[in-house]
């Protein structure tokens, strides 16, 4: 008997300590559960930050990108302006020097056709002593001419430049 009630106190202390150790297990599932429930999240959550930071550095190169192409953009552009000044310059130049060149032929005009009225004088002079009265034509007629351009002899007067602003 004496075993007996040791052996069923023993039965009860293991179904006790069976009780307690399945409390245990049920409670470390639990946590094992829970755990896994976190990690699960917090593999979300990094697999989460993993995408964004793919994204995000694919932002940053294409925003660099874009960033190189309009630098580019305003390089081609700021030498384009400068090829137009440098071509604007160019072109008021040369507007310059086609009306200096117009001057020119102008008094060279007048001077020629000065000594043509001169030679035929001469010739009527000659050839008349005299006698054949022509009119030559005066210095102040060339000059209306030729747009104001002035004769005061034989010599080269200078030539002056209208400039546009």
């Amino acid at each position: 008997e004496v075993q007996v009630d040791e052996l069923q106190r023993l039965l009860a202390g293991m179904e006790k300590e069976h009780r307690s150790l399945l409390l245990k297990m049920k409670e470390g599932e639990a946590e094992l559960a829970r755990l896994r429930s976190v990690e699960g999240d917090k593999l979300a959550e990094q697999d989460r930050s993993a995408q964004l930071e793919k994204e995000v550095a694919m932002l940053r190169e294409k925003i660099h990108h874009l960033d190189d192409m309009l630098k580019s953009q305003q390089r081609k552009v700021r030498q384009m302006i400068e090829q137009l000044q440098n071509s604007k310059t160019v072109i008021q130049a040369k507007d310059a020097m086609i009306q200096e060149l117009k001057e020119k032929v102008a008094y060279l005009e007048a001077e020629n056709l000065e000594m043509h009225d001169r030679i035929e004088h001469l010739i009527e002079k000659q050839v008349s002593r005299g006698s054949h009265s022509s009119r030559a034509r005066s210095k102040s007629e060339y000059v209306s001419r030729y747009e104001g351009s002035t004769l005061t002899g034989p010599k080269l007067l200078p030539l002056i430049r209208v400039v546009e602003t």
